[in-house]
This record gives structure tokens, C-alpha cells and sequence, in this order.
């Protein structure tokens, strides 16, 4: 019977085992439904063309949804979630990325950083403040997904050369207050770390309230992915690598992302157990000839009607059915003109999609009228920053959504109101992306140590 139980190997359950790892008569173990890092093959990274593997690669295995990511470290404690209003204070919150970013660097994460050039950061926050626009300057280290498999791989040599302990390929069927139940077995357990990242954040809220964990629904992002010619987003990323402009739309005055921008990378479908989304990804050495970013809404819903986990999945599911199974794909051209993308119209713009496995559609089919207005309404706003950008033959691909919708909460140690269950990352709502949701995950371990240790 393990000390703890770790549900989760991506970023949170990973950085919580190296925390616990550091008292070695503990023992640890990590499940994950997914493979290791090595065998997460997904082949549409180079065809294109998804072939809807089981779990899907892309979001599922050791390393995560960040797993097959281009590995974008954002060195802020205030992005992705503000570590300040967990930790209490900005020293720590400051303290725990170094320490999460030391970490990478130690399994081999490029040394030098993105987003430092002073004057490149002035220029482009006059430009974007002129056009209603807020431009959020943020140091990067970018790692390249053909090199984060190596970093993930030598991270979970050294955990296990610790005595932490993996069973991957391993669905976790049901939580108990001690126990986890795989495949039909239950597994004993003295304490129980839930980080199921957003592949699992939709199961994770079931088994929250059957265990009677404290639960609120947050707000929940839904849009498109965003895929221009590499040389129109170059000004852009030259100044910071993953740009984040801030947009408050004007007809309805809700709040708008991007996220996620990959220079010269490619779109990637995701799946999930009913429905299709799609992300993106880039390599450090090799480039393709576009750029892609997200383009988010923020929905938050009011009483009656709060689970924006639910919503957030009818429209995925709504989007997946209006693609036949697979995203859906339109020119924005099409889309300011009200009518359906063709393959025909698509191929004989100037962007190529660099995603196959797609359906060519009509988004505002797929996606409420309020979301397309705000997305429509934010390309215009964009366009007085990055010149170019609302070309007809921009490519829009939907749906993306991320699901860090349902927040559960915690005390200080990230203990939820069930004793010895605790929670990190991104499926539990405490966190979005990587750094944050590694963060999280110290504070996990330090919290089931406190524990242990009755402080």
C-alpha cells in the first residue's frame, strides 16, 4: 500500500512527487491513464491527419496536456492563475516558478529567455493600449516539443531513481476516501493527490461530489484557433514569444485571450471521450510556414445555472457533430461573410491549414452568436496591432476549449474538506498551464507533509 497516491502525471502530479520525494521512507506512487512520454505518438504532428488514438496521445500520458505542447514556460507568478492567493504572499509565489523553472533547466530546458527585449516590450504595449488593447509582457523559455519528451523523460528517471513509483497505461476508475479503484481493483492508500489535468476535470467533478468535495463552478474559456502566414505574427513575436493581449469586446463587454501562440508551429486536434477539440504546437529547430494562437472567451454563468464544465462540453460536443467527428474549419473571409467554408475556398487562399483532420464549416453553427461576435469583434481590435491578421484567408479552427472550469476548494495545504484528499493543477480548477499547475503541485506535497508531520 503506498503513503501517497498521485492521480495524474502531468505537471502537478509530477512536481508533487518530486516534493514528496524528498522524505525517502515515503512511498509514491503516480497513475496515469496514458503512456509514457516516449510512446505518446500522435501522428498527426507530422501528417496532420489524427487517428483518434485511445486515450488520445495529446492529452493523456506522463508530462500531461503540456506533454506534446511546445513547452512554453511563462516565468510569471501571476499568469495562469495568481500563486499570490494561494501562498499568501508574492515572495513565495515568486520563489515556487524558480523553483519549478530551475527544474526544468536541470533536465534540459534551454538556458536562454524569451520576451527580454525592453524596447520591443514598450513598442508593442503603445500599440496595443492605442487600440483598446492590454499587452501582458511575460519572460519565456521556450523548450520545443521535440525536446520537452527528453526533459519529461529525465525528470521521471530521476523520480523514480527517488523511489517514486509509476503505473501509466492505468485508468483510475473511482475514488475513495483511502483507496482508488483501477480496473476494478481498489488500491490502499494513506493520502491521495488528485491532478487530473483537463482531460480529467470533467470525471475529477463527478468523483468530487460522490466523496462530498466542496466544489464551485468557475468561469470556463471557448473560441477558436487562430492560424496566419509565420511573417504577419513575426513583429509580434519578436518582442514576446507567446504574446497575451487582453480584450474587452465592445458589444457585450466580455473578456478576451489569446493563448497559446506557436510561431511557425502547427494546429493538433485533441479528443476527449465525446467530442474533438484542437490545440497547438512548436518546435524549437523546425518551423512551418504559419502561426497559430487561441483566441478565448471567458463565459462565466450566474445562478440558477453554474456548471460551466457542462457548457463548455455542449458546445464542444455541438461543434464536433456540426464537424462529423473532427473540428471544424472556415476562412475568416467566409465567416464575415455568413457562409460556409469549402475545401475548394480553402485551398485557394494563401494560408494552408496545417491540421488535415478537419471538416471545412460554418463556426457560427457550431459556436452561440455571443462567442462569434466577441470573436469577430476582437480580430478587428487585433488587426490595429498585428497588420494583416483579418486577411479573408485566415484560418479559424474550432472549437477550442479549456476546461479548468470547476474549482475545488482547498485550505492553505491544498487539502480539501475530505481529509487526506488533495488536489492540484489544472482539472482541479486550481491553476492553468504548465508552471502554475507544477507549482501547485509543490504545494500539494508540502501540504500532505504538513500533514504527515501534524503542522
Amino acid at each position: 500500500m503506498p503513503d501517497v497516491t498521485i492521480i495524474g502525471a502531468g505537471p502537478a502530479g509530477l512536481f508533487a512527487a518530486y516534493e514528496l520525494s524528498k522524505n525517502s521512507s515515503l512511498s509514491v506512487t503516480v497513475v496515469d491513464w496514458g503512456h509514457d512520454i516516449k510512446k505518446r505518438v500522435c501522428p498527426a504532428i507530422k501528417t496532420g491527419i489524427c487517428v483518434r488514438c485511445k486515450p488520445c496521445n495529446i492529452m493523456c500520458g506522463l508530462g500531461g496536456a503540456g506533454g506534446m505542447s511546445s513547452g512554453t514556460l511563462n516565468l510569471r507568478h501571476d499568469v495562469g492563475g495568481d500563486l499570490s492567493k494561494i501562498t499568501g504572499n508574492v515572495a513565495e509565489a515568486k520563489a515556487l516558478v524558480e523553483e519549478v523553472d530551475k527544474l526544468f533547466v536541470k533536465h534540459g530546458a534551454p538556458k536562454n529567455i524569451c520576451g527580454t527585449n525592453q524596447k520591443k516590450i514598450e513598442d508593442l504595449s503603445k500599440t496595443a493600449a492605442s487600440a483598446g488593447i492590454k499587452f501582458i509582457p511575460i519572460p519565456q523559455r521556450h523548450i520545443g516539443s521535440e525536446y520537452l519528451p527528453n526533459v519529461i523523460a529525465s525528470f521521471k528517471r530521476e523520480l523514480e531513481s527517488r523511489g517514486v513509483n509509476f503505473m501509466l497505461n492505468s485508468k483510475v476508475e473511482r475514488i475513495g476516501k483511502k483507496w482508488i479503484e483501477v480496473r476494478g481493483r481498489k488500491i490502499r492508500t494513506k493520502y491521495i493527490i488528485v491532478a487530473p489535468g483537463r482531460a480529467g476535470a470533467e470525471w475529477f467533478a463527478t468523483q468530487a461530489r460522490n466523496l462530498g468535495i466542496k466544489l464551485a463552478h468557475g468561469p470556463v474559456d471557448i473560441g477558436v484557433r487562430v492560424e496566419v502566414p509565420a511573417h504577419v505574427y513575426e513583429p509580434v513575436v519578436q518582442a514576446n514569444y507567446d504574446p497575451k493581449f487582453h480584450i474587452r469586446t465592445r458589444t457585450f463587454g466580455d473578456f478576451v485571450r489569446t493563448f497559446c501562440t506557436n510561431p511557425g508551429g502547427w494546429v493538433m486536434e485533441e479528443r476527449y471521450d465525446s467530442y474533438v477539440g484542437v490545440n497547438g504546437h512548436s518546435l524549437l529547430r523546425k518551423k512551418s510556414p504559419n502561426t497559430n494562437f487561441a483566441l478565448l472567451v471567458r463565459i462565466e454563468l450566474t445562478h440558477p445555472v453554474s456548471n460551466t464544465t457542462a457548457y463548455g462540453s455542449s458546445i464542444a460536443g455541438l461543434a464536433t457533430t456540426i464537424g462529423g467527428g473532427r473540428p471544424v474549419l472556415q476562412r475568416l473571409g467566409d465567416l464575415y461573410a455568413g457562409r460556409r467554408s469549402t475545401w475548394e475556398r480553402v485551398n485557394g487562399g494563401g494560408v494552408s491549414p496545417t491540421l488535415k483532420s478537419v471538416t471545412p464549416g460554418d463556426i457560427s453553427m457550431a459556436l452561440p452568436g455571443r462567442i462569434v461576435t466577441d470573436i469577430l469583434e476582437s480580430m478587428d481590435r487585433l488587426n490595429e496591432v498585428v497588420p494583416g491578421i483579418t486577411s479573408n484567408s485566415t484560418l479559424l479552427y474550432a472549437p477550442e476549449v479549456k476546461f479548468y472550469a470547476m474549482k475545488i476548494k482547498v485550505d492553505q495545504n491544498m487539502e480539501t474538506n475530505v481529509p487526506n484528499i488533495f488536489v492540484a493543477g489544472d482539472g482541479a480548477g486550481i491553476s492553468r498551464g504548465i508552471v502554475t499547475a507544477a507549482a501547485t503541485g509543490i504545494l500539494a506535497g508540502r501540504g500532505v507533509m504538513a500533514k504527515i508531520n501534524g503542522s
